[in-house]
């Protein structure tokens, strides 16, 4: 009954530090998020119980098997998160994470409380830190759409943006003419700013920021 015990807790950690990490990306509206995290952490526990205790006595045991296939698994997993976006790679933290988040599981799984949780901590404050620290120094490239009134006044607007602006098209449909263009901003900026920015100009109203 103790030893019960003793693998739920480790399942209940694991699933607790595994759900800290994912609240992370969760919050900033990541693909993989608390529930994710949770139950990669909390299987890679239980994978971590079977390869240990459900085998004893056999003469072909082997304790680091089946956690060795949830190493090479959650790999699997991991990519499904990254994608190819605009001449960008995007989702590798959020992969690394899921990655992390099984190896906390497996640590878990195998008793090591502490190890497990200042890992998970480390995790947590080195992602808000570099959070926090590349939105100030980092770029992104949105693409805009705006309808403007005349083709002078569309033009107008995508270059009072300077170096920032690129590949800009542009054509007339109805009354209106819609331009479309790439804009750098700095990461920090968000999509209100942005249509202020826009919107600034006379004769302009937003069409759509991706």
């Amino acid at each position: 009954m103790n030893q019960t015990l003793e693998f739920i807790l480790r399942i209940f950690m694991a699933g607790l530090m595994g759900g800290a990490i994912g609240f992370e990306r969760s919050i900033r509206a990541k693909s993989a998020g608390i529930r994710t995290h949770f139950l990669v952490a909390l299987g890679s526990a239980l994978l971590m119980l079977v390869s240990q205790y459900a085998f004893e006595g056999s003469r072909q045991f082997d304790a680091a098997r089946v956690a060795a296939q949830v190493v090479s698994g959650v790999g699997f997993l991991g990519a499904g998160v990254i994608i190819f976006q605009k001449n960008a790679v995007r989702g590798l933290t959020t992969a690394a994470g899921i990655w992390v988040a099984s190896a906390v599981g497996l640590a878990c799984g195998a008793g090591l409380y502490w190890l497990s949780f200042i890992t998970a901590l480390i995790v947590v404050v080195c992602l808000e830190v570099m959070h926090l620290t590349m939105t100030r120094f980092e770029h992104k490239t949105v693409t805009i759409s705006f309808l403007a009134d005349s083709p002078d006044i569309a033009s107008e607007t995508v270059r009072s943006f300077g170096k920032r602006a690129g590949n800009f098209t542009l054509f007339r449909t109805g009354e209106k003419y819609k331009a479309t263009f790439e804009l750098t901003v700095d990461g920090n900026a968000t999509t209100d700013t942005i249509i202020a920015a826009i919107e600034q100009h006379e004769g302009v109203s937003i069409d759509s920021v991706e």
